[in-house]
């Protein structure tokens, strides 16, 4: 009985150490300046250009690197916080918290965490809070809590 609650705190830890590292991987890449943000992006615009030319003849790929790079960016913001929201509901049901109160929790969690994260990044160099953000970190969130659900319910307890 006692190896099973000191396995069910050891699991419940590293839930919620995942939680606040991926937290921290998100400040870290808020606090990155415009120009440093900027590069990182074009950076996987570009990989993914060079990726669609292996599978689509040159001559149809006809891209806006901008619009790409915009489009990757906001994809980013939308992944980033999926991940918190599964992160976040796991941490949540590890802790023994009821799946219906997990999932509101995680999505408050998370959708503070994202409000929070475009203040920050009012401060950073070239950076700015924008709304739009909060509301695609705050979807990427509901698809990751609810992907979370989903698969549970399918795996078990």
């Amino acid at each position: 009985m006692y190896a099973m609650g000191k396995k069910k705190r050891i699991s419940t830890l590293v839930s919620w150490t995942l939680v606040f590292a991926w937290m921290a991987v998100i400040f870290l890449f808020s606090a990155q300046p415009a120009h440093e943000s900027d590069g990182l992006s074009k950076s996987v615009t570009l990989f993914v250009i060079q990726l669609a030319k292996r599978v689509m003849p040159l001559d149809e790929l006809t891209v806006d690197i901008a619009t790409l790079n915009h489009l990757i960016r906001k994809l980013a913001h939308f992944a980033i916080y999926l991940v918190l929201g599964v992160l976040t509901v796991n941490a949540l049901r590890a802790s023994g918290v009821p799946t219906f109160k997990a999932v509101a929790w995680a999505l408050a969690i998370c959708i503070v965490y994202a409000a929070t994260d475009e203040i920050h990044q009012m401060f950073v160099p070239g950076r700015g809070a924008q709304v739009k953000d909060v509301l695609i970190d705050s979807a990427g969130a509901v698809v990751g809590v609810g992907v979370y659900v989903f698969v549970s319910d399918f795996i078990g307890p």
